[in-house]
């Protein structure tokens, strides 16, 4: 299956040619449903935010006029008419030389232009002594001063995060329209993989891929649906496969794509509709077993069983594609600067991704150390690594001490 190897830009192209992406149409769903999905249109406020003027502090609301001049020696001296409380219309109305109890959130009443802090005050009985003099709006949030009614918050294709849906929760909305987000049916091929919680036996490893792979597809806004461990069989790695096509609208396996003969996922993927295999094997490290197929119109990505070969090219190949039917725009990686800080070695005839740890030297600048693994299947080479260097195909190595361009794993970093 791997007599002419792709190279990585050209199963690039194979991916851009055959497959076609796009979002899958749109749902309404809850609020607390929407974490982590890409609205649909533009959201505009129908009411202004806060509605009405309100305290940010607690004090008295007063005439900002009537406490000109007050200070600590001369205090300006004023009548409390009342009590505004939070959560409730004012029942009372300022006049002059009056000024009324507030807390913070509490709508300023009518007649009242600023609010004293409590600090600045000493009362007895009704009568409000005000040692520092107020201006006009002082301590008061004024209606509409976050949002005004009309106004576009948040615009179509927006991430919803907790902020966002804070700012619609803030407008009443209970609903909100947003990108139907892909089913990703995720599973496991191997004799010698468990799924965890069960025993292990001897000579077994626990199923890795199939977590790590799941968090990434939620990261990109897909839905994965866990299909469990198929062992190296034909009969039962295809009837596994075929319901995982008419259960999802993508499926992703890992382990059973290299050239033993217990790996079988290439010949039966190619088997279960045309166009079939559109990429395998590419000349890369890690990742070199990874094959690609359109069954249909679903695309089917079988990675390597290696956890960092597999993460990896999910990060390279896959991710953009469940972005795009999530809604989610193309976007390229993020990448910073650094130096090297070790001569880092290319496969032969390879696209190479070394994976370094970022650091500050005494200078403050960005030194990239490679991961130091031994192995493509190293369990916690990603969850060292903030980022890789790609080499060429036709370059041997990066010198120590060389400018590099380090690509992000995690934004974050």
């Amino acid at each position: 299956m791997f007599r002419k190897l792709m190279t990585f830009d050209e199963a690039k192209n194979a991916i851009s040619l055959h497959l076609k992406p796009k979002a899958l149409g749109e749902e309404a769903i809850s609020l607390l449903e929407a974490y982590n999905r890409v609205l649909k249109e533009d959201v505009a406020s129908t009411l202004d935010i806060p509605p009405f003027n309100r305290s940010t502090v607690d004090g008295y609301a007063v005439k900002a006029e009537d406490t000109f001049g007050a200070e600590e020696n001369q205090p300006a001296k004023l009548n409390v008419c009342g009590v505004v409380n939070v959560g409730e219309p004012p029942k009372i109305s300022i006049s002059k030389g009056e000024a009324a109890e507030i807390v913070t959130g509490a709508p300023i009443p009518d007649g009242a232009d600023a609010v004293v802090m409590v600090e600045d005050t000493e009362r007895e009985n009704d009568e409000l002594r005000v040692y520092s003099a107020a201006t006009k709006d002082e301590n008061v949030m004024k209606k509409g001063t976050d949002i005004k009614k009309g106004e576009t918050v948040l615009k179509a294709g927006q991430v919803l995060g907790a902020p966002e849906i804070g700012v619609l929760a803030a407008l009443g909305i209970t609903k909100v329209k947003v990108f139907i987000a892909p089913v990703v049916a995720v599973l496991s091929t191997g004799a010698e993989v468990t799924e965890p919680g069960k025993k292990l036996p001897p000579g077994k490893i626990y199923d890795i891929n199939a977590y790590s792979l799941s968090t990434a597809v939620r990261e990109s806004g897909g839905n994965p649906v866990y299909l469990g461990v198929v062992p190296d069989d034909k009969v039962e790695l295809r009837k596994a496969l075929e319901h995982a096509l008419t259960s999802a609208d993508m499926v992703i396996t890992s382990g059973g794509v290299s050239v033993g003969p217990r790996d079988l996922t290439p010949q039966i993927v190619d088997s279960l509709g045309k166009p079939g295999l559109i990429v395998c094997g590419i000349a890369v490290k890690p990742g070199k077993p990874t094959t690609i197929a359109l069954v249909g119109r679903k695309p089917v990505f079988a990675l390597p069983g290696h956890p960092t070969s597999a993460l990896l090219m999910f990060h390279l190949l896959v991710r953009p594609v469940i972005r795009l039917l999530s809604g989610r725009p193309e976007r390229e990686a993020t990448t910073v600067k650094a130096k090297a800080g070790a001569r880092m070695f290319s496969a032969k005839g390879r696209r190479t991704f070394v994976m370094v740890k970022l650091k500050r030297d005494k200078s403050n600048q960005l030194v990239a150390e490679p991961v130091e693994t031994g192995a493509s299947g190293a369990i916690t080479t990603l969850a060292k690594a903030d980022g890789f260097v790609e080499i060429p195909e036709n370059q041997q190595f990066i010198d120590s001490g060389e400018e590099i361009a380090v690509a992000l794993l995690r934004s974050a970093v």
